[in-house]
């Protein structure tokens, strides 16, 4: 995928894979910024399931405006696979444009060592800061967890992943 454009965003790097997508670094060319983008992968993409929790997620996370829990910019269907070298066989790409964040995970950050409590406490409190704004509005993340945490290099975390939120 990368080098190849979804819309009018150019994937430059691969950041991640799960169960509910591929993340992918991109720059928006419109924009000029970088964002990530969170792409259904195509196996699952016609499962009206997946395809139903995946615009769940995208309304959960556009519901939620904090600091501390990253943030949508656009949920996205493409009638073909790229539109650098479209395929008529293709069907739909649907995905998620995220805020691009930068840093380690938690779970990084775990593997090197224990964390120091003056390090710790500024992480716990600002993930408790995203459950509770989530939590006012009515949401539970469900699929909290090391990986799903990001810790920027200027210290501030950004709760991701809402897949599994209800």
């Amino acid at each position: 995928m990368i080098g190849t454009t979804l819309a009018h965003y150019r994937i430059t790097g691969e950041l991640g894979s799960g169960g509910m997508g591929e993340v992918w670094r991109a720059e928006d060319e419109k924009l000029d910024r970088e964002v990530a983008l969170k792409v259904l992968p195509a196996d699952v993409a016609e499962d009206p399931e997946r395809l139903a929790r995946f615009e769940r997620e995208a309304k959960v996370l556009a519901s939620l405006n904090h600091p501390n829990i990253a943030t949508l910019f656009g949920l996205e269907t493409i009638a073909s696979g790229t539109d650098a070298d479209a395929d008529s066989d293709a069907g739909p790409t649907t995905f998620l444009v995220m805020e691009l964040v930068e840093g380690e995970d938690l779970s990084e950050r775990i593997s090197r060592g224990p964390i120091p409590t003056d390090e710790a406490i500024p992480i716990a409190l600002q993930i408790a800061e995203a459950l509770e704004a989530a939590h006012e509005s009515g949401i539970v993340h469900r699929d909290l967890k090391p990986a799903n945490i990001k810790i920027r290099p200027d210290g501030a975390v950004k709760v991701l992943d809402f897949g599994l939120a209800k």
